[in-house]
């Protein structure tokens, strides 16, 4: 009892003198925390106080040269080439306004492959390859023949159209005389009408006029014969003798 007595002791001397060491290093240590908290609680205030701050604009392309050289895509290069003439054409496909050709440049064993609309270059593509080149040139060659259809419909839907509006055109004008001739001989008939019927009002009376000259010259024929009856009265009869 008295060793175990002993060993309790001597552990709770060790402790305290431990505790007794570690004593300035945990002030150290856990006192400055409380600034920070604080610090973080005061922060946001003083932040809702400030002024907004305007945002930073990216300044580093205003020192850029202006006069650098510009880069040419291949549509550029291939309009220099064939302004220049130092191209071969050898393949050419037109559709309307869509078209896709084919150029060589020798010197270099380069080929183009142009997709064009309205004689503009729409899409060129540049290679050494001669079988991506055919390939390529088939493709824009069925783009072209594509985009065209639309086109050559609408082209075809024109001319039906303006044929059918000169048909109209031409159905209109006749029309328009077989609708005055019609009228002129609306006008005709009535006239006509009208004339027929001042010639029958005028034959009936003239019809009248000639039975009253027909009445009148019976009567002065009976008034003829009755005075020649009458001036002859007392005269023997004249007798005519037949010629030998």
């Amino acid at each position: 009892m008295t060793q175990l007595s002993y060993l309790r002791y001597a552990t709770l001397t060790l402790a305290l003198s431990l505790c007794g060491l570690l004593a300035p290093f945990t002030s150290t240590f856990a006192a400055p925390a409380t600034p920070k908290v604080a610090a973080k609680a005061v922060q946001p205030m003083a932040a809702a106080n400030e002024p907004a701050q305007p945002a930073l604009v990216d300044l580093s392309d205003l020192n850029a040269d202006s006069n650098a050289p510009r880069v040419e895509g291949n549509i550029a290069e291939l309009q220099n080439l064939v302004q220049a003439g130092s191209l071969t054409e050898l393949r050419a496909t037109r559709n309307g306004n869509y078209g896709a050709k084919l150029f060589f440049l020798a010197q270099e064993m380069v080929y183009y492959v142009a997709l064009s609309q309205d004689a503009r270059w729409w899409r060129v593509v540049k290679t050494q390859d001669t079988v991506r080149a055919e390939s390529i040139y088939a493709q824009f060659s069925r783009k072209s023949f594509e985009l065209a259809d639309g086109e050559i419909r609408r082209t075809q839907l024109q001319a039906q159209k303006a044929l059918l509006d000169r048909v109209i055109a031409k159905s209109a004008d006749r029309a328009n005389r077989l609708t005055a001739d019609l009228q002129l001989a609306q006008q005709q008939d009535s006239q006509v009408s009208q004339r027929q019927q001042q010639l029958q009002a005028e034959s009936a009376v003239l019809q009248t006029d000639k039975l009253d000259a027909e009445r009148k010259l019976r009567a002065l024929q009976l008034q003829v014969e009755q005075l020649q009856k009458q001036t002859e009265a007392g005269l023997a009869p004249v007798s005519v003798t037949p010629s030998r």
